[in-house]
């Protein structure tokens, strides 16, 4: 891969992806503090300030280096993940679902938000292409974010919110493959598996929906 076209994908992609990963954990902190658990509060984790949340090897080196081996097909990243005892929610089992969902949800808002920035900026002749293509790449990053978060598998938040779904006993042993969750989920990136059983059908939907729900300013700026 051009080495310009390598820095100029890292300056469009940084701003959605600050705001991605920022915004979804501290999602996860605000939620939990609601349901009753302090802990990310007391440990300053909920704020909007991204050097709470980035982890230096998973939200920058590990993005880089995957995203420049495949030649830019991939990318794949993490943050510090938002620390939530499950155990002083209120009503544990069913506010870990509300927990778990609330990092998702909030780039499922995000890419929705960039939508309309999006149609803003066309509906009103604005051409510089860098702030579009912005747009663009936070449409995508929070789509792909709140896909892939979805997923079953625990520590993701889907998984999370099938444990909180599941029957007691089912989700006692469901919850037990978390230590190993993320090798499995890695090894289904790393295999392609993940896309197309899940990644392609979840995006499409989701994109499909966010046409739907941005259809009005496509009117209104016709």
């Amino acid at each position: 891969m051009d080495i310009s076209n390598l820095i100029q994908t890292v300056t469009i992609y940084a701003l959605p992806v600050l705001f991605a990963i920022t915004l979804h954990e501290a999602a996860h902190g605000y939620a939990a503090r609601y349901f009753g658990d302090n802990t990310a509060w007391l440990l300053g984790r909920v704020t909007l300030n991204p050097a709470s949340h980035i982890d230096i090897v998973g939200t920058l080196v590990m993005p880089l280096i995957i995203y420049f081996a495949t030649a830019g097909t991939f990318l794949f990243g993490y943050a510090k993940p938002v620390p939530v005892r499950f155990g002083d929610l209120r009503n544990p089992k069913q506010d870990m679902v509300w927990v778990a969902l609330a990092g998702p949800a909030m780039n499922l808002l995000q890419a929705f938000l960039w939508g309309v920035v999006l149609y803003l900026l066309l509906g009103f002749n604005f051409d510089e292409t860098f702030f579009l293509e912005m747009s663009k790449a936070g449409i995508k990053v929070n789509i792909v974010m709140f896909a892939f978060n979805l997923f079953p598998v625990p520590p993701l938040d889907g998984g999370r919110v099938l444990v909180g779904l599941l029957p007691r006993k089912m989700a006692m042993e469901f919850s037990r493959i978390e230590p190993y969750g993320f090798y499995v989920v890695m090894a289904m990136v790393f295999l392609n598996v993940i896309n197309p059983i899940w990644m392609t059908p979840i995006m499409g939907l989701t994109l499909a929906t966010l046409d739907f729900a941005l259809h009005p300013l496509e009117l209104l700026f016709r």
